[in-house]
Order: C-alpha cells, then structure tokens, then sequence
C-alpha cells in the first residue's frame, strides 16, 4: 500500500513538471480535457510512455526493497570489523589489565641496556585514556591468542617532566619535547615481550623482533599508529591519534 501511494505521488509530481517544462504535455493536457483526444494520439503515446520510462525504476527500486533488507553501501553506517574481536570490542566487551609485574622485572642488566631509566616510568593503567587502554589490551590479546606472545606494558603516561628530561638525552632517545608526545594525553604506550619470566626488549632478538613485527600489524589493524614505521624506529611503541590531541600539541607550542 505505501508503495502504491509513493508510484502515485510521483506519477502525479512527473506530469506536474512535465506541464511546467514541455509545451508538448500541456497541448496534451488541453486536448485531453476539451475531448479531441484523437488529435492527440501520437502525444498521449509519447506522453505514457515517457510516464512509464520515469516509472520503471522506482518499481524496482521499490521491488527491490521489498524482496528483503538492502542497504546501499555508501550509506551503511554499520561497524563491521574483520577482526571478530574488535567487533566484542564495539559491541561492549570490557578487557581488564593484567596483575603488573614486579619491579625486579625492570631492573635487569639487559632492560637497563635497552632501555635506561625504565624502572623510573609509569605503568599505571588508570592513567590512560580508557579507550586507548581497550584497544591496547585487545592487541595484548590477540597476540597471545593469535600468535602466542605476551606482552607487557614498560610506559603508559609520561609526565611533561619527564618527556623533557629524555628530550634531553638526545634524538635517539626521543625527538618530541614536553607536551609534544602522545604520552603525555595518556594515548601512547611502550610494550615489549614477557617471556619465562623475564621481558624480551631487545631487537636482536629474532625471536622479539618477528613478534616486533606482528605486533605492528596488530596495532594498526585495530587503527593504531606503530612506531615501527618512523624514521627513528621504536618497534614497542603504539599510539593513538585521538582528534584533538594534535590541536592540544600545538597550543602547548605556542602558548
């Protein structure tokens, strides 16, 4: 019934503007109503079929959308991620952070190598932007269910103080300044490996440096930005690029 008033609506609507656009439709028209339709065969014809060729796809489109669910994909809002997983994400499902590891961990010869003044750094999940914690947790999860490593968190937040003091130590270190990293808005992590007991950093390491790899395909599938792409590489290092932060950066630069 609704699809017979839209046709009805629209055949009404196309001879309206065919009257105001073609001289043709309004003789038609006329004669129509002043009974010579006989004059006007040829017209009418004309007139009838151009109707029914203006028609026709909205039949169809109608029909179309009566034989089941459609949706035309420019305009399908729904989220439908590849990965399963990020579709539990989406739909609710609230990972939680794993028991922190003890202070020992971070203190070793071989982190102290790879990563001086680690065991000074924040760690604490709560200090995160709480999106960014979800989808951080969720590429610890796939991971170990996809590819079996564990990781773990070496530094979330970082305190404005903190980033200027390893500005400080040179370009290898870091190349942003106070308020110029991601870490400082809670939306950037450093991760590295855990395994039987002790954390992987290194990148000589075959081993950390596959897991490295897989790591930032993990990241970036679910939207993140991976350190491993950048002219100064940092393999364990993900962020994410949250509107507004970038606007946040440059008020912090120009003050």
């Amino acid at each position: 019934m609704q699809a017979a008033w839209v046709l009805l609506l629209f055949m009404v609507g196309g001879l309206g503007l065919g009257m105001v656009t073609f001289p043709e439709v309004r003789d038609w028209m006329w004669q129509t109503c002043s009974g010579r339709l006989f004059v006007a065969r040829r017209r009418t014809i004309l007139v009838l079929g151009s109707v029914v060729a203006l028609a026709l796809p909205v039949c169809l489109a109608l029909s179309w959308g009566a034989w089941g669910t459609r949706s035309i994909d420019g305009f399908d809002d729904r989220v439908e991620p590849a990965n399963t997983q990020v579709a539990h994400l989406l739909q609710g499902e609230h990972l939680v952070p794993p028991p922190p590891l003890p202070p020992e961990a971070f203190q070793s010869a071989e982190v102290e190598m790879s990563r001086p003044l680690l065991a000074s750094a924040d760690r604490r999940w709560d200090q995160m932007d709480p999106e960014f914690v979800q989808l951080l947790l969720l590429a610890f999860k796939i991971m170990k269910d996809e590819h079996g490593y564990d990781m773990a968190l070496l530094e979330g937040w970082r305190s404005p103080e903190r980033q200027a003091m390893l500005a400080q130590k040179g370009t290898h270190v870091t190349m942003a300044g106070a308020w110029q990293s991601y870490h400082q808005y809670g939306v950037a992590a450093d991760c590295a490996f855990f395994k039987e007991g002790k954390l992987v950093i290194s990148e000589r390491d075959p081993w950390a440096m596959r897991g490295y790899a897989l790591y930032g395909q993990v990241a970036e599938r679910l939207g993140l930005t991976w350190g491993g792409h950048w002219q100064l590489q940092d393999f364990g290092h993900v962020e994410w690029r949250k509107p507004g932060i970038k606007a946040a950066m440059r008020a912090a630069r120009n003050p």
